[in-house]
């Protein structure tokens, strides 16, 4: 079973913003916010939305490989090294 998240009522977000900013930039759990009792918002630090970016960007990367690899596209392992060792090589002269 997962974390409980922290809640927070806009009402609170609206007294105290200066506070629940800085509890989101000291925390990876995301903080929801809400609004007449539901949930509406999330609030999450820098780092933590930076990295769920990062990590959306390599799933969707794997996601379009699979589709390249179904297709029959893409380029052969072995060609692909041959080709770094090349570079490498020439890299070095």
């Amino acid at each position: 079973m997962g974390k409980i998240p922290q809640i927070v009522p806009i009402t609170d977000l609206r007294q105290d913003a200066t506070s629940i900013v800085e509890r989101a930039s000291t925390t990876p759990e995301p903080i929801v916010i809400t609004q007449r009792g539901r949930p509406a918002a999330v609030m999450v630090g820098i780092e933590a939305y930076e990295r769920s970016q990062h990590e959306l960007e390599l799933l969707r990367l794997l996601a379009q490989g699979e589709k390249e690899i179904a297709a029959g596209k893409g380029i052969d392992l072995d060609a692909v090294m041959a080709e770094a060792e090349a570079l490498l090589r020439e890299a070095q002269r």
